[in-house]
């Protein structure tokens, strides 16, 4: 396979999908999910953390 293949392939690849967002999937939920595991992870971290 050539350098030329392969981008026309992927570039046919990338135009010809479905888009990969789900309906039922809301950036809100997801972002505030992610925050609320990240803020989790620091009060765990903190809390191991007493010598300082």
């Amino acid at each position: 396979m050539s350098l030329t293949n392969t981008a026309q392939h992927l570039v046919s690849l990338a135009e010809g999908g479905e888009g990969g967002n789900h309906a039922s999937l809301s950036p809100y939920v997801t972002g505030g999910g992610a925050f609320v595991v990240l803020i989790l992870l620091l009060w765990i971290t903190t809390r191991f953390n007493r010598d300082r």
